[in-house]
């Protein structure tokens, strides 16, 4: 059995503004929590102008005043966050919660710089080092990620969620036993914490261990039921033990939630497969393709187990497929 395990990221929203002085304006908290609003809300071009608005009233520009910037730029540009000076540290919350949006937003270079510029402000700020290394891990560049996840553990070895990206760093890499220690870790600063159960959960796939992983992601989906990729692991599971309806009430349930899940497509598709519903899994498997064209070696040598395994001809079962 071939399973995907999807990335999950641990974004830490700062809700309350840490370090607020008496001289903060009263404005830039008011626009600070609007934007917590909206962020929570997933109104991100909103909560964007918020911080924006924020960091604006909280901080001015270091040797230049904003009306001798270039036109069209602002406070909002990277550019701008590599050049401030801050007036009061509640700025550096600010441009931690605006670098979420940006992660959110796809816009991971100016999560980083966003990121930076709390860094700057708040050495010692954890969340800041753990939304940039998520930012890097986006785009690749792992050692910096990896880098920026130990630095929000020593700086804060409280912080559960670091010990979820780290973990999820560490599997990538395969280095499952550190993976599970970080994962064991975040469990026991957070048992509630869904993401730390859904990698667990394939920690266990690792090991062949279905109950155990099955067990695991069910744990995630009663903490977090919109976690659609603690459906598809439960969907992993269910089809690696041949329960083949089962499997496929819970890919749709991860496809209802995320629709642009392409190897949940093809699992499903597979499944149907093995229900004897070949034009409902072509459809599926279309639908995998059109998303992820990349996918189509995997997906024939996938389909053509699955009709060997209908008929008998494959040893070893659907644990294979």
């Amino acid at each position: 059995m071939r399973y995907c395990r999807f990335t999950i990221t641990t974004l830490v929203l700062l809700i309350s503004a840490a370090g607020t002085q008496a001289q903060t304006p009263d404005a830039a908290r008011r626009y600070f929590q609007e934007g917590v609003r909206n962020l929570s809300e997933g109104n991100l071009a909103v909560a964007f102008e918020n911080y924006s608005r924020a960091i604006e009233i909280s901080s001015r520009l270091d040797s230049r005043k904003k009306s001798d910037l270039p036109a069209g730029n602002s406070l909002d540009s990277a550019d701008t966050a590599d050049r401030v000076t801050v007036v009061n540290p509640f700025t550096a919350v600010a441009y931690t919660n605006r670098g979420i949006v940006r992660n959110r937003q796809n816009d991971m270079d100016g999560a980083i710089a966003d990121f930076n510029a709390a860094i700057r402000i708040s050495p010692r700020l954890a969340e800041a080092y753990l939304g940039r290394g998520i930012s890097y891990k986006s785009k690749g560049e792992l050692d910096k990620a990896s880098a920026d996840f130990d630095r929000a553990i020593n700086l804060k070895s409280s912080l559960a969620e670091a010990y979820i990206d780290r973990a999820e760093l560490r599997m990538d890499r395969r280095d499952f036993p550190g993976a599970e220690k970080d994962v064991d870790t975040a469990l026991k600063l957070n048992p509630r914490l869904a993401e730390a159960h859904y990698l667990m959960g394939h920690l266990y796939l690792q090991e062949n261990e279905n109950e155990q992983a099955m067990a695991a992601f069910q744990r995630a989906v009663e903490l977090k039921p919109q976690l659609a990729q603690a459906h598809h692991g439960l969907g992993t599971v269910r089809m690696k033990l041949a329960h083949f309806d089962e499997a496929v009430e819970e890919f749709n349930r991860a496809l209802e939630l995320d629709p642009t899940m392409a190897p949940t497509y093809m699992n499903r598709g597979l499944a149907l497969l093995m229900k004897n519903q070949d034009a409902e899994a072509q459809k599926d498997f279309d639908e995998c393709l059109a998303l992820r064209p990349d996918l189509k070696g995997e997906l024939e040598k996938r389909i053509q187990l699955a009709k060997e395994l209908r008929v008998g001809k494959q040893p070893g079962g659907v644990s294979h497929l």
